[in-house]
């Protein structure tokens, strides 16, 4: 199929009609949508299913909510097409959402999402990943320990320039793709001991930006990267691999990937406050990395942190609801 930049432009402004006009927001999904959510929201089949499970539950939570993409690409991948957003809703969060209690402030929500299209713009599979932990922190009820990086609010793109609706450049995202792909090679040269190993600096900016997930933060430079993410991430997952169920798209500077999981690997050190439980686990995961030059710039990570948790034998939601009944 022809990747067509009207196509692009037709899924964001259908997904940009919330909360104001919900039927044209959700006339851009096929009946038959098959659906992939965050914890607790997970897989199902239907766009009744995907309204009811998910978009409706948010518009309750948040009746006058914006959504702000920060990024918008759009690429090709064994003959299906995918247009990936990243971004944050925003709104009064006015009632809970999935348990979530209220806070009738100002509340963001960011999410990354991967929606593959036919060639009119029909979305047939949604995938989403909404960081609930953030929102969780916004309502004071993190069962999480404090953030090993900062938990700052994630901003778009530093040049301002993440959502082109009336271009996609495929010969630009190749080669942002195959700068992504040589680091994701370097991670493979791991040598369980140190993280020269990996001799990461060959690809990353000396003024990258890393912009983690809430319960893990952000960070400035490959040695913040390194101390407050990668090191204690191959602490607790040293033989951490990618699961075949993976979606990476190149437009232009940006690249975008996911994985229905995008990791396998075994528990055997402490994560986010949790010691070892020697499982096998499986990890959803988002990326978006924005390349300048010859250098990887800035990086978007999106993590089903509740999912890990539940894997672990935690129930994070339960453990928010307890928080919140002590207050």
């Amino acid at each position: 199929m022809t990747l067509n930049a009207a196509i692009k432009r037709h899924v964001h402004d259908g997904l940009n009609a919330l909360p104001q006009d919900l039927n044209r927001a959700t006339s851009v999904f096929a009946s038959g949508l098959i659906w992939h959510g965050q914890h607790p929201v997970n897989d199902g089949v239907g766009r009744d299913g995907w309204l009811d499970g998910a978009l409706r539950p948010l518009l309750t939570a948040m009746p006058d909510l914006e959504r702000r993409d920060d990024i918008v690409t759009m690429g090709q991948q064994d003959g299906e097409i995918w247009v990936a957003t990243a971004g944050h809703y925003v709104g009064t969060f006015d009632k809970p959402l999935f348990g979530i209690p209220a806070t009738g402030h100002l509340a963001s929500l960011r999410y990354g999402e991967f929606h593959r299209v036919d060639a009119q713009g029909l979305i047939l599979e949604v995938v989403t990943l909404w960081d609930l932990i953030g929102l969780m922190q916004q309502a004071g009820v993190d069962p999480l320990p404090p953030s090993p990086g900062i938990p700052l609010f994630s901003p778009g793109p530093r040049r301002h320039d993440g959502v082109r609706l009336d271009t996609v450049d495929p010969v630009e995202g190749a080669k942002t793709l195959a700068l992504m792909m040589a680091m994701g090679n370097g991670l493979a040269e791991y040598d369980g001991k140190t993280l020269e190993s990996m001799a990461q600096e060959r690809f990353w900016s000396p003024t990258m930006l890393w912009y983690g997930p809430a319960g893990i933060g952000s960070n400035r430079r490959l040695k913040g990267f390194q101390d407050f993410h990668q090191r204690p991430f191959l602490t607790a997952f040293p033989d951490r691999r990618g699961a075949p169920n993976k979606v990476r798209i190149g437009d232009g500077d940006f690249i975008a990937s996911r994985g229905w999981p995008s990791l396998e690997m075994t528990h055997t050190g402490p994560w986010l406050g949790h010691p070892a439980t020697g499982r096998a686990i499986t990890m959803r995961v988002m990326d978006w990395w924005r390349r300048e030059g010859d250098w990887l710039a800035e990086n978007w990570v999106y993590i089903d942190i509740p999912h890990v948790f539940g894997q672990f034998g935690r129930d994070l939601f339960a453990e928010m609801r307890a928080l919140a009944a002590k207050r």
